[in-house]
């Protein structure tokens, strides 16, 4: 395995990422890794490695490097924390991940371990939200997307994902906890009925006693099953749409 710290440049600047794949000397299909509300921190990058050993460039870049350098000690989380993840999360826009998405995938171009034809993304909590917009957004680069437990994918505004599903190419997963008080029954209806009406390509799924943050080992709302069942079908959504011609 290789991995390291680097800067990405983009429109807005540098951003920091972490960025791991298998060995330099085979070329990878690479996955994009956005990160959820609490920010970079160790247990991403665990979960961007188990990604790398099963056969992908994995990278993870710092969604809040707008506002500096943010981490959060997110066991000892407080409710003023929770005020300031809370803050820099809305402070986000769909043009800001565009943007920082943009200057990933010209990375990955230039990486000559990296067969990027074919990307694919995932994203928990709030970047299931950015998952879909810029698989909108990125239609003939982005070839299959993941989102666990995605929040702001069901709003009133114009720009909710759920309205501008049309110019994704993209499969898709989604994976909700049914006790998840953030995407009620409803909210998942909506998104279901919005993705079979523009025809895409898709699958849901919805855990029985799963709450939000179900994938993470390091929360209360940790469940295996449902964890391990969602990365089985991201593993498998991977598979079907990345693997060809890699590894030359």
């Amino acid at each position: 395995m290789h991995e390291q710290f680097i800067d990405v440049s983009s429109g807005h600047g540098a951003i920091p990422c972490f960025y791991v794949v298998p060995d330099l000397q085979q070329k990878w299909a690479p996955i994009i890794f956005y990160m959820d509300a609490p920010g970079i921190r160790e247990e991403l990058h665990n979960m961007a490695r188990r990604i790398a050993k099963q056969g992908y460039a994995c990278i993870v870049p710092d969604l809040y490097h707008r506002y500096g350098t943010l981490r959060f000690d997110t066991p000892r989380r407080s409710d003023a924390m929770t005020s300031v993840i809370l803050s820099a999360y809305r402070g986000l826009t769909d043009e800001n991940i565009n943007q920082d998405t943009a200057g990933i995938i010209g990375f990955l171009d230039g990486r000559a371990e990296v067969l990027a034809d074919h990307i694919g993304t995932i994203g928990f909590c709030m970047s299931g939200r950015f998952v879909t917009t810029t698989a909108a957004c990125f239609p003939d680069r982005i070839s299959c997307a993941a989102s666990l437990y995605g929040t702001r994918l069901v709003t009133e505004d114009d720009d909710s994902p759920h309205k501008n599903l049309e110019p994704i190419k993209a499969e898709l997963y989604y994976g909700f906890g049914a006790l998840d008080a953030y995407t009620p029954r409803e909210y998942v209806e909506t998104l279901l009925d919005s993705l079979e009406a523009c025809g895409a390509r898709f699958k849901v799924d919805v855990f029985e006693n799963a709450d939000h943050g179900y994938c993470f080992l390091e929360r209360a709302a940790y469940n295996p099953l449902a964890s391990e069942t969602s990365w089985a079908k991201v593993f498998a959504l991977f598979e079907r749409n990345l693997q060809q011609n890699t590894h030359d």
